[in-house]
């Protein structure tokens, strides 16, 4: 991030001297330009056919000598501007390491397989952030076989949200409608919430929407026992339709953060129900690489000034621990209690008969005979009897 930020520092101050050099240039070219009608002015008022007299000399000169004052003056302030572009380079060459491939010795995208996956999931990014031309084109250049049935969700869902981010509730509460099953199913909040706004903005309306505000509280019923207490407030609020919201108990339901909330469930629950992921797969694997690099070089460089690159061999694990956060933690991680060390592939978590969970390792190792005895109980029990945990 201090990388990231020193860069920007340079950046900002090229832009800032770009702005400042292209305000004092257009002042400038606004008076040269003037001062270059008014000659011609004074020019178009000569005698046609005359020569240039005395008094057409001392009009011209001053103007050419300040017209190449000012070119001038613009050259030398464009040469200074490639000194601070050189500088924006030079920070980005400090910064940031350009041989970060070297922290994988195995070629990452080399296959053609692999490629395809990688071009596959930068399309569906484009195409969760509504960036469908982009995801076309990427589509037609890297021979991606895309059919139109798995675009046109995206395509569908983009064009809601752009509806909801315009206070436009009828494109949602279509969608919701259709796909109420599958909403229930997954014990959905959305459709209650998009009749609450609607409920919502008739009664900002004032009286004169009262009547449609009642009969559209109809649309509540199939909610009544899950929001009773919800719906209690905004059966409320219709006793203060004639003076208004703002200045009432019920002033929080004219909050705008309700439209960003509603944003935010429609997106979950579509994602849910095309089997997707909140977030997109690239801008995870992004974050988390930001996060991870910059203790990855650190210790690849304590590694090689030591010469104990070595004792990095095995190729599914890190040589450190990288914390990214609660907010990148997508499944449970079990350490073996006995061995202290996380479990993998090869050494997976075993549950033992009494319900005591230690890793593969540790259960060989505590075979004797046949029979082996759980290191936190007395209950003894066979090896066959021992269950690998899936986590």
């Amino acid at each position: 991030m201090d990388s990231c930020i020193g860069v920007e520092r340079e950046i900002d101050k090229v832009l800032g001297k770009f702005d400042g050099i292209k305000g004092h240039a257009d002042k400038t070219f606004e008076e040269l330009i003037e001062s270059v009608r008014s000659v011609k002015e004074e020019l178009e008022h000569a005698i046609p056919e005359s020569e240039l007299n005395a008094v057409h000399n001392l009009i011209l000169t001053p103007s050419l000598k300040r017209i190449k004052e000012v070119t001038s003056r613009l050259s030398n302030e464009h040469k200074e501007i490639h000194s601070s572009v050189s500088k924006v380079g030079r920070a980005i060459d400090k910064n940031f390491v350009s041989d970060l491939i070297d922290l994988n010795s195995e070629p990452t995208f080399e296959t053609p397989e692999r490629m395809r996956l990688l071009n596959e999931v930068v399309c569906e990014h484009f195409l969760r952030q509504g960036m469908l031309d982009i995801a076309e084109k990427l589509t037609q250049e890297a021979r991606l076989d895309m059919p139109a049935e798995v675009k046109e969700p995206f395509i569908e869902i983009n064009q809601i949200l752009e509806a909801l981010k315009h206070k436009e509730l009828q494109p949602a509460l279509r969608w919701a409608v259709v796909h109420r099953e599958q909403l229930q199913a997954q014990h959905s909040s959305l459709e209650f919430r998009l009749h609450r706004l609607r409920f919502i903005e008739l009664i900002t309306g004032g009286v004169d929407r009262q009547q449609e505000a009642l009969l559209y509280a109809k649309n509540f019923a199939p909610f009544a026992q899950e929001h009773a207490k919800e719906l209690q407030v905004l059966m409320g609020s219709l006793l203060f339709i004639r003076q208004g919201l703002a200045h009432t108990p019920y002033s929080h339901l004219l909050d705008p953060i309700n439209w960003l909330e509603i944003c935010d469930i429609f997106t979950q629950d579509a994602c849910a129900l095309l089997g997707l992921s909140v977030e997109s797969p690239l801008t995870v694997s992004i974050s988390a690489g930001c996060t991870a690099l910059p203790a990855l070089l650190n210790i690849r460089q304590v590694m090689q000034q030591r010469q104990c690159s070595v004792v990095w061999t095995a190729k599914d694990e890190l040589p450190i621990e990288v914390d990214l956060g609660m907010n990148r933690r997508y499944h449970s991680i079990f350490a073996c209690p006995i061995l202290r060390q996380q479990t993998s592939d090869s050494n997976p978590p075993m549950r033992l008969a009494c319900g005591h969970a230690i890793s593969k390792d540790s259960l060989n190792k505590l075979i004797t005979g046949n029979k082996v005895k759980c290191p936190y109980c007395p209950v003894e029990s066979t090896p066959a009897e021992a269950k690998q945990i899936r986590l």
